[in-house]
């Protein structure tokens, strides 16, 4: 997708943008306050918000909607990175930096809604950037896009690292009572050291499970996306039961663990990082990703068998990600089973 397929088709572009993105619709803006601090924003009005998941994706939906393009979580590992490389932009710090804001989202989302030729699908949110991001805090687009939903009683399913979610707690309660609604936050490790480098704009590991305790004690199951476990610095027997633990004292009603993955974009980006940091582990990874993005799949269902195993232990299950469910008072879940390891594009 380029800049012009984000803007709507009446308007008309300025010369020294024609290149990139060619329209009048894009205003680009930054903004002098310590929580936006080195970020610009590229204000933009779309066509569509609306974006059909290709048919050979491993997602477990078809429709997902995305208010945001680049995410100043700047977790190192983002599979979307590549996507800023579609716009001319840089997958690295221009990823973390240069965030593309569909101004007009919850308006072209309700209008999309409301066509004949929408069938009432599945939509899920924050599978590609996070919709809850920073610059949520500022351009609020998530409560139009709930009310949209709501309104149309469209399901949909939610997964963040942002805290903000809380904000529209009492928006997500309302829409629970007329459609199937589901809410995963992503926690991967509880490890300070790791997060503060490797996931530098998100809230902190134990203020993500706050996100999952209050979700509980408001009487709404949340789940938690265990992702990602990277190799050899978050996926010790140890560190995965710390984890699993604080997972169930939060009272999430699920844990889904997601090894690390690594496609081009995040790849590069990910490795000039761990040879910065972790350079005795290069090697390791060269040889562990040696057959593409994903590690071997006998690495995946160790992972996986030891997270469901602790679940177990701790009284809680898997539950297939990306998959809404109607929000109802929190029950215990089912004893796990031993899946494939679910393999969900994550922020």
């Amino acid at each position: 997708m380029r800049w012009e397929n984000l803007t709507d088709e009446s308007e008309h572009g300025r010369a020294a943008d024609a290149v990139l993105f060619g329209a009048d619709a894009v205003t680009t803006r930054t903004f002098d306050t310590p929580e936006f601090q080195g970020i610009t924003f590229h204000e933009v009005r779309a066509r569509s918000v609306l974006n059909r998941v290709p048919g050979a994706s491993r997602m477990p939906f078809e429709w997902t909607v995305n208010p945001y393009r680049g995410c100043s979580h700047a977790c190192v590992y983002c599979f979307a990175r590549k996507t800023h490389s579609y716009l001319d932009l840089d997958t690295g710090i221009g990823f973390d930096t240069q965030i593309v804001v569909k101004v007009n989202a919850p308006e072209v989302l309700r209008r999309q809604l409301g066509s004949r030729r929408w069938q009432g699908d599945h939509v899920a949110m924050g599978t590609n950037v996070d919709c809850y991001q920073r610059a949520e805090g500022r351009y609020r687009l998530m409560p139009g896009i709930i009310s949209a939903l709501t309104d149309h009683a469209n399901p949909f399913s939610i997964l963040t690292k942002g805290t903000l979610i809380l904000r529209d707690l009492d928006l997500l309660v309302r829409a629970a009572e007329v459609t199937d609604v589901g809410v995963s936050v992503s926690v991967g490790f509880l490890d300070a050291g790791l997060w503060r480098t490797v996931e530098p704009g998100t809230p902190a590991p134990e203020r993500r499970l706050d996100v999952v305790r209050t979700f509980g004690e408001h009487g709404i199951g949340c789940g938690v996306l265990m992702a990602p476990v990277i190799p050899f610095l978050s996926d010790d027997p140890a560190q995965l039961r710390a984890t699993v633990r604080a997972i169930a004292a939060a009272g999430a009603t699920s844990v889904t663990p997601l090894v690390l993955h690594l496609r081009p974009g995040a790849r590069e980006w990910f490795m000039a990082w761990l040879g910065q940091h972790h350079p005795h582990l290069v090697r390791r990874y060269e040889r562990l990703y040696a057959e593409g993005a994903y590690a071997p799949k006998w690495y995946q269902r160790r992972i996986t068998r030891q997270v469901h195993e602790l679940a177990q232990e701790y009284g809680i299950g898997p539950a297939r990600a990306g998959l809404a469910r109607r929000i109802r008072p929190a029950e215990p879940a089912p004893a796990p089973t031993e899946p494939e390891p679910v393999q969900l594009s994550l922020m």
